[in-house]
């Protein structure tokens, strides 16, 4: 029963945010917006249940390029939670039931992740937001990993932090259950694991924290963009304990 009211309270929370989206976004400033997101995201994260637990500092302003391992739908909840971005996303998820329109309408950016002149296109996008001190979320893995290891980081979308001369903060994603301390699967989405169920395993879960451990800036410094994105996935991997990963 618990997860069932906590399944109706957050589809009202989500149709209470695509509201304020339509009928209040235009009319604010971009903190105005901004803190807004943040409470949506951390009231959302209180109704499913889960804590959360920031590490680091958050950047306060951009420019700032966050790059970070990605776990689950949630990611962006939690990160929106901690510190409000606009985030890179492929391009199917905008067709996700409700929660596409919702990401849609927080300023996300979309990639169709095969397409090389599709890349380009948002790095100029990128670049461009940055340029205007945004501060720009990815998830350079490319898809949903099970937070055990990391997947390669595509360096490509480390072109707008070069081309804007803008930091790339590292940021690390945890899911942890709280009574053991140890990882909690419950938000996965990898595999033939549908939206739905992964959200219905997270409903389910108790004491779920969801934990954003935020790195050190680090500036370009004439590295390639290969060789940055190989840095910044070997600090990852140290903020989450995990073996230092093969390049």
């Amino acid at each position: 029963m618990t997860a069932l009211w906590r399944a109706v309270r957050a589809l009202g929370h989500v149709l209470s945010g695509l509201w304020i989206i339509r009928s209040e976004f235009g009319q604010l400033t971009p903190d105005q917006c901004a803190l807004m997101v943040r409470e949506w995201s951390r009231q959302m994260l209180r109704i499913m249940g889960v804590e959360l637990v920031v590490r680091g500092t958050p950047p306060a302003n951009g420019p700032v390029l966050l790059v970070a391992n990605h776990i689950s739908w949630l990611d962006i909840v939690v990160m929106n939670a901690a510190q409000p971005a606009r985030f890179v996303s492929k391009a199917d998820v905008k067709h996700w039931p409700v929660l596409g329109a919702l990401i849609t309408g927080a300023g996300t950016l979309y990639i169709e992740r095969e397409s090389r002149r599709d890349a380009m296109r948002v790095v100029h996008q990128m670049a461009e937001r940055l340029r205007a001190h945004d501060s720009i979320a990815v998830f350079p893995e490319g898809t949903t990993g099970d937070g055990r290891s990391l997947l390669p980081f595509h360096a490509n979308l480390f072109q707008a932090a070069i081309s804007a001369n803008a930091p790339v903060l590292p940021v690390a994603m945890a899911y942890v259950d709280g009574a053991s301390g140890g990882r909690s699967d419950a938000p996965l989405f990898i595999g033939d694991t549908t939206l739905v169920a992964s959200i219905w395993s997270t409903l389910r879960a108790q004491g779920l924290q969801a934990v954003v451990h935020y790195g050190e800036p680090q500036l370009f410094q004439g590295r390639d963009r290969r060789a940055w994105a190989q840095d910044v996935r070997t600090e990852v991997a140290q903020m989450l304990g995990l073996a230092p990963p093969n390049h």
